[in-house]
């Protein structure tokens, strides 16, 4: 890539706040670094916002959400459709923006555009599907009637892994419903957020519509507004921890939330698969994104006849790839996204290594300027070890042996979330009892991918509540209204 489109990617991202259609700085004046993982070095300073900001960004939304939730949704759906244009004619820009500011390889930053913005198009087409329903009650003494209506000012919380979709997916869904939107994104990647929004405005979606405050500390920015009862929707995307505290808040102002909390997916190859694809898939999972997504594999259970060979084979594949900036057009793995991150990776593999652990690849940084990671395969992990259990984020396979259907349907369990599994068998009759006995909100049998705009995504038990994309995504955004009247042909 060179310094030109570099150039044109910083320059179409806003470095202050929007609040009410104005682009401004903080209220106390603060501002943060935004750093290259490739490299360390600074490459922008955005507003850093502060308490008073963020009730300044709910003032105007709660001031445009009348006016918002009355216009038509096929001019809410237009405006959407205009968006997704206009961020497909800045496709380059994009691309290279979230590669400058999150490290991923320009193919995958590509990839993400590709997949963020569908989410815009597609929440485009669902505002014009928002339905109630008309039926007679059972008794025949009543007709019912249901009514969707926009919950209210929304605050969307977004984490730094995809800057893009992150953002899209809540927003748009947002938008759409007749919602009017504050966001939050992650301070380790503001830019994307910042650019998104801007072609929103852009656009023309009316002034205090949509809003952005990034911030370096949230608590005292987010605290205040969602105690505050104009506030009526929180989304948020990111660790456990943080949205249990998230949930805490919000229950005392029975705030409606939707949360896409941790993963720790298991990727299960039994001994009659296909080895060659579920490689493949486990590649796929895994490496996407330097493995910093939360429905990426986390956990390799592969039955004991062919452990070792897949260990070798996917050993290889990692082997492989080309470690370089992501800016290079050959690379194919970026740098981890910060250094605490990658310290936070090593310390896992060094820990399971000596509990017993094998090193197959991999198992160290990179001497080179950056926060980069050797892609990394452990072999005879014990089913209780921490980096099997605990989410790693991270550019690391652990492998484990199992024996039985039974066995492995435990172990996978035996986590407290369930975001994602992925299954690789050519028993169709086991697929569907896993499908009923796995604990996750989302199983990709024979494949390594399945996100999708049009998709639900979500997990259960500690992986959070609600879903993102699909028919479901905009229900999080809706209230159903009971409308009984008595019946017009009652005698």
């Amino acid at each position: 890539m060179t310094d030109d489109l570099a150039t044109r990617a910083l320059r179409i991202a806003p470095t202050d706040l929007l609040i009410g259609g104005t682009w401004r700085p903080a209220a106390d004046g603060r501002r943060f670094d935004v750093l290259n993982p490739a490299t360390g070095e600074v490459i922008a300073t955005v507003a850093d916002a502060g308490p008073a900001d963020g009730m300044a960004a709910l003032d105007a939304a709660a001031a445009a959400q009348r006016d918002w939730a009355a216009t038509p949704a096929r001019v809410r759906g237009e405006l959407l459709r205009a968006a997704f244009e206009r961020i497909n004619e800045l496709g380059d820009e994009f691309a290279a923006l979230m590669t400058l500011e999150m490290g991923k390889p320009l193919a995958e930053s590509r990839a993400e555009l590709v997949y963020g913005n569908e989410f815009v198009r597609w929440f485009s087409e669902e505002a014009v599907r928002i339905n109630g329903r008309y039926t007679p009650s059972p008794e025949g003494n009543l007709r019912i009637l249901t009514v969707k209506r926009p919950v209210g000012p929304a605050l969307l919380i977004t984490p730094w892994n995809f800057p893009l979709a992150m953002a899209t997916r809540k927003v748009a869904a947002a938008l759409a419903a007749g919602c009017t939107a504050i966001l939050k994104p992650s301070d380790l990647t503001p830019l994307t957020s910042l650019a998104f929004v801007s072609v929103l405005q852009e656009v023309g979606v009316p002034d205090g519509v949509v809003g952005i405050i990034p911030t370096t500390f949230a608590p005292p920015v987010t605290g205040p507004m969602i105690q505050d009862r104009r506030l009526r929707k929180l989304s948020f995307t990111g660790s456990t921890p943080v949205g249990m505290a998230l949930l805490k808040e919000a229950a005392s102002n029975v705030v409606r939330t939707s949360m896409e909390l941790g993963g720790c997916a298991p990727f299960i190859v039994f001994e009659d698969a296909d080895l060659d694809a579920a490689v493949t898939g486990a590649f796929q999972t895994k490496m996407r994104n330097m493995g910093e997504a939360c429905n990426a594999a986390n956990r390799f259970y592969v039955h004991s006849s062919i452990a070792e060979e897949f260990s070798r084979r996917l050993a290889e594949r990692f082997e492989a790839l080309t470690i370089a900036d992501g800016l290079d057009p050959a690379s194919e793995m970026g740098p981890i996204v910060s250094e605490g991150q990658r310290a936070r990776i090593d310390a896992m593999v060094q820990d399971a290594v000596a509990a017993g652990a094998r090193i197959v690849t991999g198992g160290c940084a990179v001497d080179r300027p950056g926060y980069f990671y050797r892609p990394t395969v452990l072999a005879d992990v014990a089913p209780g070890a921490a980096i099997a259990n605990d989410e790693i984020f991270g550019p690391v396979a652990p492998v484990v042996a199992f024996d039985t259907e039974e066995e492995v349907v435990a172990m996978a369990n035996a986590t407290d979330v369930g975001l994602a599994g992925y299954v690789h068998t050519s028993d169709m009759a086991r697929v569907l009892r896993l499908t009923e006995t796995l604990e996750v909100g989302m199983l990709g049998v024979n494949s390594g991918t399945i996100s999708n705009a049009a998709a639900p995504f979500g997990g259960v038990k500690h992986s959070g509540m609600g879903r993102e994309g699909g028919s479901e995504g905009i229900e999080d955004y809706l209230e159903t209204v009971y409308v009984g009247f008595p019946d017009p042909f009652a005698s």
